[in-house]
């Protein structure tokens, strides 16, 4: 499977408890959960505005939509929530 973008939905957690390395995100042209769960352990790549890059990786799918759940070390700033990540 080639390069896949996707867009950064939300911080995961509840509304009591944000964790701040946990994103989902959502694969562009990925609608159900069978096709999510075969980007399992596939690294994500978000750039920054001053061009370093921040690391994560695709852990488990989130739902039945497509969505995944991804984590990043460090965690993702609130800056990039709505911006797209590249998933290898």
């Amino acid at each position: 499977m080639a390069r896949v973008k996707a867009l950064v939905l939300a911080y995961a957690g509840t509304h009591e408890h944000q964790d701040n390395h946990h994103m989902i995100l959502k694969p562009l042209g990925i609608d159900d959960r069978n096709e999510a769960s075969r980007l399992i352990g596939r690294k994500v790549v978000w750039k920054t505005p001053t061009g370093r890059k921040v690391f994560g990786k695709v852990l488990k799918p989130h739902g039945n939509r497509g969505e995944v759940k991804a984590y990043f070390k460090p965690g993702l700033p609130g800056q990039a929530l709505g911006d797209i990540v590249e998933i290898l």
